[in-house]
């Protein structure tokens, strides 16, 4: 018995080198246990033999906790070690973005109350949080297989037969508890614990990014509303002044003082300014309804009044750190690297199946004829049964399968590597644009003020006749489209902050 688990230990060895590192620890137990039993004096042949076979089970079994899983490396970063800006540096620090809490990053209290709707209603995020609640039911069935399982079982027989020429009748009670235990010697429970463990804990991040990306898609589409209110307020105040210039160019072509071309000017201004207000107000009802979806009920009308954009205070001097922090920050790129994990804990129990199942069942009951006399003394029954399958005319569907988990693994390292570029370009495409935005909107705001007084002389100018209304046309128009441009850039480079904070793996805590 002794040398037949030596051979078997030894083959294993030979095949996976790397995984057996207890091997040695095995052959120098197994020859101790060998001169132990040997050295009992006083003791048939026959008990030391079942002593040592004993022992060597025993120590199998101790040794059950090896695995065949490879060891885990992880892949080295496909980006370079710092963010192209200059910029990023500056804004790097000790903390991290992700430690920041979205109830500190959104300072509008009614934003703030939305996206706690939105946590306890989105159906998509609720389904991602039960995703995991069943993720962590498989990973307790896996684990439970670990635990011998028992069983009772009662029967009983009642059967007429014909015996030495006669017929009889006879009757069997049993009563019995079976128990069954699955030894994992090569690490096929073991290895699909740990697959099993991986998935939950990618599904866990997956739950922490579905989170992060509802929290800046709520705060995006909140923001989008507000620029829309904001346009349409900017297109009704332009509406009255231009209904005021047609007012006042009319009176001044009854008079015979203007041209009937600046009153039908005039009119188009009008006209084009109750276009502007009937497109804005689609779009800002279509706004509230995508906010509505997003929060998974009705917009409450208790909240607070909102804030304008002028007021939104965003976190701008977000720390950023270096690549290789946004890899133990992202959940997207800590989900793919979990099932890198997992893929590699699948090896394992591929390469479980080239080896024996043992599996030991046992029974301890009582069995009568009669059912009153079942638990009464002298009654008792009971089995022990070991079993080995050992694999025979499968190794070729053995060998695809595990040469398709290599493949599954490459799969999910190329994953792995893509997940950590996509997020590396998220972070350098909006580090970028927070630069480019400050000075937008700087540039824009003063082209506003530019504008105004320009509209302010034009109309001076058409009211003291030195000017035609075509003047006061292109001043309000180029005035107008200025005022438009200021509330989308205001609302881009908002928008773009968040970005940014989501792309550093902010959102997922409430508070710092």
């Amino acid at each position: 018995m002794t040398s037949l688990c030596r051979r078997i230990f030894s083959a294993a060895g030979r095949l996976f080198p790397p995984i057996f590192s207890n091997f040695s620890e095995i052959q120098r137990a197994s020859r101790c246990i060998s001169e132990s039993v040997s050295k009992i004096g006083g003791t048939p042949a026959a008990f030391k033999n079942c002593l040592q076979r004993l022992a060597l089970i025993l120590l199998c079994i101790s040794f059950s906790g090896c695995t065949l899983i490879p060891k885990y490396h992880r892949p080295s970063l496909p980006v370079p070690a710092q963010y192209p800006y200059t910029s990023a540096q500056k804004s790097a620090g000790n903390a991290a973005t992700s430690d920041i809490g979205w109830q500190e990053f959104f300072k509008d209290p009614r934003l703030q109350k939305l996206i706690g709707l939105a946590l306890k209603n989105n159906r998509d995020y609720r389904v991602a949080l039960l995703n995991v609640e069943q993720i962590r039911d498989q990973y307790k069935i896996v684990r439970y297989a670990f635990l011998p399982s028992f069983e009772i079982d009662g029967s009983g027989t009642r059967k007429r037969a014909l015996t030495s020429g006669a017929y009889s009748t006879s009757s069997t009670y049993q009563a019995s508890v079976n128990t069954s235990y699955e030894v994992d010697l090569f690490g096929h429970i073991r290895s699909l614990k740990a697959q099993v463990l991986e998935q939950y804990l990618a599904t866990e991040e997956a739950s922490r990014a579905a989170q992060i990306t509802l929290v800046a898609e709520v705060a995006v589409q909140y923001l989008t509303q507000r620029s829309l209110d904001e346009q349409l307020a900017l297109s009704r105040q332009t509406l009255k002044s231009v209904e005021a210039n047609y007012d006042l160019t009319n009176k001044s072509y009854q008079l015979g003082n203007s041209s009937a071309v600046d009153l039908r000017l005039a009119q188009t201004q009008v006209q084009s300014a109750k276009v502007s207000i009937a497109q804005y107000e689609r779009q800002r009802a279509q706004a509230q309804d995508a906010l509505v979806l997003l929060i998974g009920q009705s917009i409450p009308p208790d909240l607070v009044d909102a804030m304008p954009l002028s007021s939104q205070d965003l976190i701008e001097d977000l720390p950023v750190g270096l690549s290789s922090d946004l890899i133990e920050r992202r959940p997207d790129i800590l989900e793919a690297e979990h099932q890198l994990k997992a893929a590699n804990a699948n090896i394992g129990v591929v390469r479980a199946a080239f080896f024996p199942t043992i599996t030991l069942t046992a029974s301890d009951g009582t069995s009568s004829a009669k059912l009153s006399k079942l638990f009464t003394p002298g009654t008792g029954i009971w089995s022990f049964s070991p079993q080995v399958s050992l694999p025979l005319f499968n190794q070729n569907t053995n060998l695809a399968n595990l040469d398709a988990a290599w493949v599954g693994k490459r799969i999910e390292i190329a994953q792995y590597e893509k997940a950590i570029q996509v997020a590396f370009s998220e972070v350098s495409d909006a580090m970028v644009a927070r630069d480019t935005y400050n000075d937008q909107f700087k540039a824009q705001r003063d082209l506003v003020a530019a504008q105004q007084s320009r509209y302010d002389l034009a109309i001076a100018r058409y009211k003291n006749g030195i000017d035609s209304y075509l003047t006061v046309l292109l001043a309000q128009q180029d005035l107008y489209s200025a005022q438009e441009n200021l509330i989308q850039v205001s609302v881009d480079r908002l928008t773009n902050l968040i970005s940014l904070y989501k792309a550093l793996g902010g959102g997922w805590k409430e508070n710092n």
